[in-house]
């Protein structure tokens, strides 16, 4: 029996943090369409993110930053009609909230008002408090995201691991203790050291959820498109394929285009 079945009632943020009291570990994985978030859901997968990486899978984009807010609020409205259980997150992107806080409840409610999403994601830690607070001050639940932010690729560089030295390592925690003290009811971390996402899920209380993050943190976080092998060039060594879909769906477009070469479809059985 899937796990849908077994639970079918509605993820929320208080079923997220009764999870985590319990040590049920939290599954999410992101979803940019319909059809794909149907099949997510019916999985029994708690949370879907809408993220910002749809600039990378979905446009072709090299960075994330491209992505506006009503490209966000489109992939979300397709993701929300989809869900019959699971709680859906969606990422504000780069430049709808950064500096100006304002703006960052405006962009908020705009997604939430236009997709039916359930909670917005944003990165950073005390650079973007007084964002984050505008935004909690208008009750929409936020996700917290630290360590490897994609929206400041330009300012690391580069994509390797963070938070490896102590002082980085140091302000993350104090980032997510703070994320945690204005109201964020979870936080994601993406590619820190195993030992620095178990000791931020131990003393935090709401949910915390790695991508490269260790086996300690409270969840898990994939790609879809890295997850299924639809993506074959991204190869980090957080990543776990199920699937090589890439190759299956080559083989079977290149077999559909010599049968329709050859005459050979549609063939008698498939005419009216």
């Amino acid at each position: 029996m899937s796990a849908a079945k077994k639970e079918a009632k509605r993820i929320t943020t208080h079923v997220l943090h009764a999870m985590k009291e319990q040590g049920e570990k939290i599954s999410m994985l992101t979803a940019y369409d319909y059809s794909m978030a149907k099949i997510l859901d019916a999985a029994g997968i708690d949370i879907l993110l809408v993220g910002d990486s749809a600039s990378n899978v979905m446009a072709g984009h090299e960075t994330t930053l491209p992505i506006t807010l009503e490209q966000m609020i489109y992939h979300a409205q397709s993701v929300v009609r989809a869900v019959e259980r699971t709680f859906v997150v969606v990422d504000l992107p780069f430049g709808s909230y950064q500096g100006n806080s304002t703006k960052a409840l405006n962009s908020a409610i705009a997604i939430m008002k236009e997709s039916g999403a359930h909670a917005v994601k944003l990165e950073g830690g005390a650079e973007i408090e007084d964002s984050v607070r505008r935004i909690l001050s208008a009750g929409v639940p936020v996700m917290g995201h630290l360590g490897l932010t994609p929206q400041s690729i330009y300012k690391f560089g580069t994509y390797n691991v963070r938070a490896k030295e102590e002082a980085e390592a140091q302000k993350l925690f104090e980032d997510a203790l703070l994320l945690q003290e204005i109201g964020c009811f979870a936080i994601v971390l993406e590619k820190i050291p195993a030992t620095l996402g178990r000791k931020v899920a131990e003393a935090l209380h709401i949910p915390v959820i790695g991508i490269g993050a260790g086996n300690g943190t409270d969840g898990q976080v994939l790609v879809v498109h890295d997850m299924l092998g639809i993506t074959k060039d991204f190869n980090p060594r957080f990543l776990r394929r199920y699937l090589n879909l890439f190759e299956t769906i080559k083989v079977a477009a290149e077999q559909y285009s010599n049968d329709v070469k050859s005459g050979t479809f549609p063939s008698e059985d498939e005419q009216y």
